[in-house]
């Protein structure tokens, strides 16, 4: 599984762009407003990323990271991406995208909202409490004592597996936040959020138990 789909040509999904072809990864790269507005980032990440549609990077993936906010409409292109693992890398900020009603009630969160858009595919949050430049500043290799932290929410085994891996590619210790309905204990305001500049594995473990669900009626 050597290349990455990525949805989303932002800070979010450009860093992660960057991360993944320092690790040896292809990288098809898409915005919403066509491949061509792309020229300037994919000149910078070189031979190894192309511009493409957001149907075309979910198809060229072998596993496809979602880095632009959820809307209740779907926007997502569900065929190309079934069967796939689809790396969620949206928080739910109501200031930015509006408010969700079955959000804000605690009846869903907004990570089980894009699995129910994805029906077909296995989605895992992930890269959700670290600012993006701080995928190559918090970087250490494995075994590094204190060693910086990020959590994975999914209802698929198997997507905790690949996250854990990238993860571990990229630099960081995993800490497994599953199912998708725990996936809020790692959201904004929350003490895993609050400890984005570094927290390591004991410390986010801490931080996810201490994590208070806010109900807004």
């Amino acid at each position: 599984m050597r290349t990455i789909g990525i949805i989303g040509a932002g800070e979010v999904g450009s860093q992660i762009a960057r991360a993944a072809i320092a690790n040896g990864y292809e990288v098809v790269i898409a915005n919403s407003r066509g491949p061509e507005t792309l020229k300037h980032l994919t000149d910078e990440l070189g031979p190894s990323a192309r511009a493409a549609t957001a149907a075309e990077a979910a198809s060229a993936g072998d596993f496809v990271v979602i880095a632009v906010p959820l809307k209740l409409v779907n926007n997502m292109p569900v065929e190309q991406l079934a069967g796939k693992i689809v790396i969620d890398t949206n928080n739910y900020m109501p200031w930015r995208d509006g408010r969700f009603p079955m959000i804000d009630s605690g009846e869903k969160t907004v990570h089980e909202l894009r699995q129910e858009q994805l029906p077909g595919s296995k989605v895992a949050k992930a890269f959700t409490h670290i600012q993006a430049p701080r995928l190559f500043i918090s970087s250490r290799p494995p075994g590094t004592p204190d060693r910086h932290a990020l959590s994975v929410s999914s209802n698929y085994p198997e997507a905790i597996e690949l996250v854990t891996r990238l993860y571990d590619q990229f630099g960081f210790d995993t800490v497994d936040n599953s199912p998708l309905s725990e996936s809020w204990r790692s959201g904004p305001g929350q003490p895993a959020w609050m400890a984005h500049e570094h927290q390591t594995h004991a410390e986010l473990t801490a931080n996810l138990a201490k994590a208070r669900r806010i109900i807004m009626r």
